[in-house]
């Protein structure tokens, strides 16, 4: 039985770390992850969750975890900027005001799959364009959901969170580890 992680994120490899769990192989897989139109946050998140974990080859008896995290404006998906411009764009969108961040995690194992969706509410405070400046030349929105990380320079926007703090950085750690567990995966073994 080999642990497999489907993403490419270090911020998933290091949060699995917390858990004692190093990954036999690291399987980014390639999916279109574009909505379909009117499809809402949290069934899309879910969606391409499912997609991913399918998407990653691994033999029967493996285990293999994707996840996937959105941030939602209403019922607007704010995907990972393309350019400085739509970084620029989310950063004035979410200015001030309460968004959530959905993190989908599924674990498979054979045919079986394992899913769960967590929702947190993350608040940001109103920004100036000295600040947004600022952090566009950080270039630490390159690649993040809603053009941000809070475990990055952004985190000193973010003055209030409801949820789960991991689930926003990428991995919800309770809920993986029940999902692992769930699985038959072999956590908190003597000696690990």
């Amino acid at each position: 039985m080999a642990f497999i992680l489907g993403s490419g994120s270090p911020r998933r490899l290091d949060l699995l770390a917390q858990l004692g769990v190093q990954p036999d192989f690291i399987r980014a897989p390639d999916i279109d992850e574009t909505p379909i139109k009117g499809e809402l946050p949290v069934p899309y998140c879910n969606r391409i969750t499912r997609e991913k974990v399918q998407a990653v080859e691994a033999d029967g008896d493996d285990i293999t975890l994707c996840a996937d995290t959105t941030v939602a404006l209403g019922r607007r998906i704010l995907g990972k900027p393309q350019n400085e411009g739509d970084a620029a764009e989310f950063l004035y969108a979410l200015s001030g005001r309460r968004h959530r961040v959905i993190t989908s995690v599924a674990v498979r194992r054979g045919e079986r799959v394992l899913q769960r969706d967590v929702v947190s509410q993350v608040k940001v405070k109103r920004l100036s364009d000295q600040e947004i400046n600022a952090y566009l030349a950080t270039k630490d929105w390159q690649g993040k959901a809603g053009a941000y990380a809070i475990q990055g320079p952004a985190g000193a926007f973010i003055p209030w969170i409801s949820g789960s703090f991991t689930g926003i950085v990428g991995l919800p750690l309770s809920e993986t580890a029940a999902l692992l567990q769930g699985i038959g995966y072999p956590l908190y073994r003597e000696g690990s």
